[in-house]
């Protein structure tokens, strides 16, 4: 049986993170194929092409600084000549670019291609939750598995130990993706259910925006305790009402769950923006600018396609957290109001 041949969309810190531990397992394995090519949105860094400045340096300069990548990963800024050849495919991209991406893949997949979503986000379909799985696995005609957990992209990076959580419905899939990524400190479960757990890695996201508005006014770890359980609840509601498949109550409790939920709430980018949202009068843009290298926040965008799913359904007063906030962070409520969400929470009444 031929190698499979890996390609990663995307090249963001995550995406450059998720490179270092996949270009030096491929070389390990006489599974994969030695070289992994790395779709890059070509930018200019000092007068060079982000692409060459990795293909020389091994390094992506930009966002994920300071850590070297394996040689034998190689960026490519065309990503349909980047997917040329590739029977495995890892998404890792902001989810309101990957409806296009797949457009431009799609011509150049090769058959029995297996694709793994490493993407944060969800999408509004016509009858209301539309996951980026679906979307890849729709778009491209191929099966789709996904990867979540409480994983900060620079400690990865730093190979600090941590834990993930891979859903696949395909066994034999489930054990390929466990040796792409597995390493003696990023450790892999998998587990068949994986509508839950991609939506837990999209869900966290708003909480950890919420958390971030806490730290920004000034409240403490009790307050943040109570969010991340408010927000774990309305995750978990969520869920329950708009997952096609059974949720099993268990899932919350892999890395792609409570794990991921507390991580981001204490140190992911989501809540360190939030944060800033809060104690400035820049807007979330200006941050992302300032902070993320103009990288997209997924906490806010993830919470604007959840409020237009809630309110197609009738259903914003079931969601609190999530609605406030989405309403923080475009309608222009105050910061402070967030706390009254909280004291007025229905799980209060």
């Amino acid at each position: 049986m031929p190698a499979k041949k890996v390609c990663i969309v995307g090249s963001g810190n995550w995406g450059s993170a998720i490179a270092k531990i996949i270009g030096h397992n491929v070389k390990a394995s006489n599974r994969f194929n030695p070289v992994v090519n790395m779709w890059v949105y070509e930018e200019i860094i000092d007068g060079r092409k982000l692409t060459d400045i990795i293909n020389t340096e091994h390094e992506n300069v930009k966002y994920l600084p300071g850590h070297k990548l394996p040689r034998n990963v190689v960026a490519v800024p065309d990503v349909a000549e980047a997917v040329k050849g590739a029977t495995i495919l890892v998404f890792v991209i902001p989810h309101q670019f990957i409806s296009k991406l797949c457009d431009q893949i799609k011509p150049h997949i090769t058959e029995g291609t297996i694709g793994i979503s490493l993407v944060k986000g969800i999408d509004e379909g016509p009858d209301g939750l539309k996951l980026i799985s679906d979307i890849i696995r729709e778009k491209l005609e191929i099966e789709v598995s996904v990867l979540m957990g409480a994983n900060i992209a620079s400690e990865v990076a730093e190979e600090k130990f941590c834990e993930t959580t891979v859903g696949s419905k395909n066994a034999a899939s489930g054990v390929i993706f466990k040796e792409l990524f597995q390493t003696p400190n990023f450790r892999i479960t998998v587990i068949k259910e994986c509508d839950t757990v991609e939506l837990c890695g999209a869900l966290k996201n708003i909480v950890a925006v919420g958390a971030g508005f806490c730290d920004g006014l000034g409240f403490g770890d009790n307050t943040k305790a109570a969010v991340i359980r408010l927000g774990l609840m309305e995750m978990v509601a969520f869920a329950k009402m708009f997952c096609t498949g059974e949720v099993n109550s268990s899932t919350f409790l892999e890395s792609c769950g409570v794990a991921d939920l507390v991580t981001t709430c204490y140190g992911g980018r989501n809540r360190k923006v939030a944060e800033a949202f809060a104690k400035t009068n820049k807007s979330i843009t200006e941050l992302e600018a300032e902070m993320l290298n103009g990288q997209k926040l997924q906490g806010p965008q993830t919470s604007a396609e959840v409020y237009k799913i809630l309110l197609k359904k009738g259903l914003v007063n079931n969601f609190p957290l999530f609605v406030a906030v989405y309403q923080i962070c475009f309608e222009g409520k105050e910061v402070k109001e967030f706390i009254t969400c909280l004291q007025n929470h229905p799980e209060h009444m």
